[in-house]
């Protein structure tokens, strides 16, 4: 699974949910929960997710921590709302990311790091991660797969059939230097309408491990790789801003 493009974004933000509802957002939540107390603090937490799509993860953190959500994409923030009356949710760009306010948690899951496309766009968002952390506060970061994981040439197929609502998603990857292709092809079948057809080409940026903990080191943090992660084959980067002195 992958988080979509931009075109995905505006096109499939209502159908995302369905497209992912294997995903136990409720079980990574708990598990997030238990490696901010293992890193972090205990108890209540203030909680930034970004990347937080259509506040899935959200819905679960909310009722037990102050959540703030921040994505890049109006449409996917449209249908968090709906899920999410009461709570902040921010359209930004992690590479810009601003906020007026610390937080003792810091969340960016499901891969969403590696649609930035170079290593300094990712060392820029987690400059701004590690800044807007109060010390002693926790980053969890979901990468994308790793370089020697990575297998081009792979095709795959999920389906979603619901009251009303079939969609099947077929993908081929592919591989140029360090970016990964996913080329998706979804047929959408919705009761009143017409089957429909949408192609899009997701890209990744593939970093290493080493790289990665490399660049979360040089903005300050304490950085460590942890396996399993949410997602098979993924694991994720733990980052712990010092507390001063």
């Amino acid at each position: 699974m992958t988080r979509p493009s931009e075109a995905q974004f505006r096109r499939l933000a209502k159908y995302y949910d369905a497209l992912n509802d294997s995903k136990d957002y409720r079980g990574e939540s708990a598990r997030l929960e238990f490696l901010v107390r293992r890193f972090g603090r205990l108890g209540r937490t203030t909680w930034l997710d970004v990347a937080c799509g259509t506040g899935r993860h959200l819905e679960h953190l909310s009722k037990r921590h102050p959540v703030v959500g921040v994505d890049v994409s109006s449409q996917m923030l449209r249908v968090a709302r709906r899920r999410l009356p009461g709570v902040r949710l921010v359209l930004q760009d992690m590479r810009t990311l601003r906020m007026n306010q610390q937080f003792d948690v810091v969340t960016c899951l499901f891969s969403a790091i590696g649609h930035l496309g170079s290593k300094r766009q990712v060392r820029q968002a987690f400059a701004n991660f590690a800044r807007l952390l109060t010390p002693g506060g926790v980053v969890i970061v979901e990468p994308w797969i790793e370089p020697s994981i990575f297998r081009a040439g792979t095709v795959y197929l999920a389906t979603h059939q619901g009251p009303g609502l079939i969609i099947a998603r077929m993908a081929h990857s592919s591989r140029r230097g360090n970016h990964s292709r996913v080329h998706y092809h979804f047929l959408i079948g919705e009761r009143g309408r017409e089957i429909r057809y949408y192609d899009d080409v997701s890209v990744g940026l593939l970093l290493s491990r080493q790289e990665l903990l490399a660049l979360m080191r040089s903005v300050g943090l304490r950085s460590r790789w942890i396996s399993p992660g949410l997602t098979p084959g993924r694991g994720l980067l733990i980052g712990v801003k010092p507390k001063a002195g």
